[in-house]
């Protein structure tokens, strides 16, 4: 039986790499994995049949899979925190009032 090493990827302030993935998507991966063992033990408790649960855990953990490695690609290291960041700037600020303008005013002397 052989040990298998894997090679991680980090330079000198560079964000890890791990088969393509990048910084966040790891984790991401790493829960997703996780999430779906939980799914399948659910699945498995409740007495669905066994062949089904793997078919159904096999398949949704690569779409798992595809997802995250299109994220990483598509986004890279700190596009999905900006772009999430962006939706919650609001495009426009609605006033029906002037009174919190009113008192802005600064009073030099």
């Amino acid at each position: 039986m052989a040990n298998s090493v894997y090679q991680i990827n980090k330079g000198i302030n560079q964000s890890i790499e791990f088969k393509g993935l990048k910084a966040q998507y790891i984790w991401y991966l790493g829960g997703g994995v996780v999430a779906l063992l939980i799914v399948f033990a659910v699945m498995y408790i409740i007495g669905l049949p066994t062949y089904l649960c793997i078919v159904l855990i096999l398949s949704a953990g690569a779409f798992l899979v595809m997802k995250i490695y299109a994220m990483s690609n598509k986004y890279g290291e700190y596009g999905l925190m900006k772009t999430l960041a962006r939706k919650h700037v609001p495009k426009l600020i609605k006033s029906r009032s002037r009174k919190i303008f009113i008192g802005l005013k600064v009073k030099q002397s």
